[in-house]
């Protein structure tokens, strides 16, 4: 009897050892691996711009340029003796921005002067010759003063003479525009040449934007229509244009060339790369 106990207990250790080994183990939940928390995205320069481009759905790269750059040029071959411009800088229209030598002129009048007196004397020989007095000169018939003169010289002196005193005036040089200094071609104490720009003037105050669109976006514009402007250098300020020109001719690429002229602005310049958006309507 104590045997068939002693065989029953073992059976039942060897059963419950057998089924703690079967058991299936609960697999370790691993620890999720911490996600790197995710970067902040920059904020975008120019929300303004951000804003504008989601609203209407349509920007197009373009570029500021300038609707005129005048050249400053001297009317005489003198030498400069007064230069004082520097590239950027801003000038008014008549403003005097450069002067010549007069010393040539001046030497020139002179003589002028003295040829002028000499036809004169001699203008009155002629008339005094037939028969009129020095103080009664103006009593004689035109006709007769006017042959005086031609036969004297008197008429090409004077003529020569105020020829050299207008000449003068081209000394001082003034702006023809107002706008600021593109170009410089020129340089204190360098002789001026006739016909060679001294340098440049880009007018500030009418600038324009030049775009291009695709062929079928063609119909969103027309001549009159106002458009956004924003420059990549001041991103937060937004500009007026109009368009003042469209191509007649579409591009191989399907792109169509226009340009707005801008509203002038302190911080407008020609060469600017800039974002061109269709004006909200709201």
């Amino acid at each position: 009897m104590n045997r068939h106990l002693v065989l029953i207990g073992l059976l039942i250790v060897f059963t419950a050892c057998h089924s703690r080994q079967s058991a299936p183990v609960p697999p370790v939940q691993e620890e999720p691996a911490a996600v790197p928390e995710q970067q902040a995205i920059p904020a975008v320069q120019g929300r303004n711009l951000q804003r504008t481009i989601e609203a209407e759905g349509f920007s197009s790269k373009g570029s500021i340029q300038a609707v005129t750059e005048v050249p400053v040029y001297s009317r005489i071959g003198e030498q400069i003796v007064e230069f004082d411009i520097i590239l950027g800088q801003r000038i008014r229209k008549g403003q005097v921005v450069v002067r010549l030598s007069q010393a040539v002129l001046q030497d020139k009048i002179a003589r002028g002067q003295a040829e002028l007196e000499k036809a004169e004397f001699q203008y009155q020989s002629i008339l005094m010759g037939q028969g009129y007095k020095r103080g009664e000169l103006e009593k004689a018939p035109e006709e007769i003063r006017h042959q005086a003169r031609v036969n004297s010289g008197y008429n090409t002196a004077k003529a020569a003479l105020q020829q050299l005193e207008h000449e003068l005036t081209y000394c001082t040089i003034t702006a023809p525009v107002t706008g600021a200094v593109s170009r410089i071609e020129a340089t204190l104490y360098s002789a001026a040449t006739p016909g060679v720009p001294l340098f440049y003037i880009v007018d500030t105050q009418h600038l324009k934007v030049c775009f291009d669109v695709l062929e079928n976006e063609l119909h969103k514009f027309q001549q009159g229509a106002r458009i956004q402007v924003i420059s990549v250098a001041y991103p937060t300020e937004v500009h007026q244009a109009v368009v003042s020109a469209i191509s007649p001719v579409v591009e191989k690429n399907g792109m169509v060339h226009l340009e707005a002229m801008l509203e002038p602005h302190p911080h407008l310049m020609p060469g600017m790369t800039a974002i061109v958006t269709l004006q909200d309507k709201s």
